[in-house]
C-alpha cells in the first residue's frame, strides 16, 4: 500500500505534510487543544500573524483525534478530488 502524504505519524509526533514535517503533541489533550487553537487562530486570519491558513491545518490535527471531524473533512477531500477530476476531463475535450 502506498504511503500516505499527509499523515499524523504517532510513534515520531509528527504531522506529515507532503515533503513537510511539523511536529505535534503525542497527548490527546494536547492535539485537541493545538487543533482548536489553530481553528480559532485562522478565523480571526484578518490579523496581520494569523492567517486563514490555519483553519486546514487545525482540521487536520483535530481530524486525528475526533471522528466528527474526521468525516467531516474525509467528505471535503473525497468532494474536492471528484470536483477536480470532472474539470480535468473537460478541458481536454
Amino acid at each position: 500500500m502506498p504511503e500516505r502524504r499527509y499523515r499524523l505519524d504517532q510513534a515520531r509526533g509528527r504531522l506529515v505534510l507532503g515533503r513537510f514535517e511539523i511536529p505535534v503533541p503525542r497527548s490527546r489533550a494536547g492535539r485537541i487543544a493545538t487543533g482548536t487553537a489553530l481553528v480559532g487562530g485562522g478565523v480571526l486570519g484578518f490579523l496581520p500573524i494569523l492567517g486563514f491558513w490555519m483553519v486546514p491545518l487545525g482540521l487536520v490535527v483535530l481530524s486525528h483525534d475526533l471522528s466528527f471531524v474526521r468525516r467531516r473533512r474525509r467528505r471535503a477531500a473525497v468532494w474536492w478530488y471528484r470536483r477536480n477530476s470532472r474539470r480535468g476531463s473537460d478541458r481536454e475535450m
